[in-house]
């Protein structure tokens, strides 16, 4: 889907939780998506993510242990950072907000690849760190089903709903 502006993107891509199990990501989409991790901004562009790719059946079911919020996508990325290449500063860690602007950008890709994504707060990253064998040094933040979305698969009834501009100002 080529989009004329970045607001068109934004206002119709939602979170997907219905995916086609049955239909795999291409991977020319899969590389697009990847290639938005290499160009998405880092604190002083220190670039610490670190993303575990799972998408063959055994990694899928490692996937299914860290989180029951899958959907059924044929495609999962836990988004990580290597906490020995941060910007630690005030008491915070840039690595979480690396990995959170990562994640904005490979959703945003995603659904100009024609693909549906969510991005899942019930995850557990101890669990990932251990099925995974993850060294304590990568720190996992995010996990992000992606694939298409099933038919009949729709916003959340409050996708559209936003408080007013002035709501979210200080």
């Amino acid at each position: 889907m080529a989009y004329t502006t970045f607001a068109e993107l934004a206002k119709e891509r939602y979170s997907v939780r219905q995916f086609d199990s049955s239909k795999p990501v291409e991977a020319e989409k899969l590389a697009a998506i990847l290639e938005a991790v290499t160009i998405a901004p880092t604190a002083a562009n220190m670039q610490p993510q670190k993303v575990k790719v799972l998408q063959t059946p055994e990694e899928l079911a490692l996937a299914d242990q860290i989180s029951q919020c899958r959907y059924g996508a044929p495609l999962a990325f836990l988004i990580c950072y290597d906490s020995s290449g941060t910007i630690k500063h005030s008491g915070l860690d840039a690595g979480v907000i690396d990995c959170s602007i990562i994640t904005t950008h490979m959703m945003l890709e995603a659904w100009e690849q024609g693909l549906g994504s969510v991005w899942c707060l019930a995850f557990d990253p101890d669990k990932a760190r251990e099925v995974l064998g993850l060294p304590q040094n990568i720190v996992p933040v995010a996990f992000l089903p992606v694939g298409y979305a099933a038919e009949g698969a729709a916003p959340h009834p409050f996708h559209t709903t936003s408080k007013p501009l002035a709501d979210l100002l200080l």
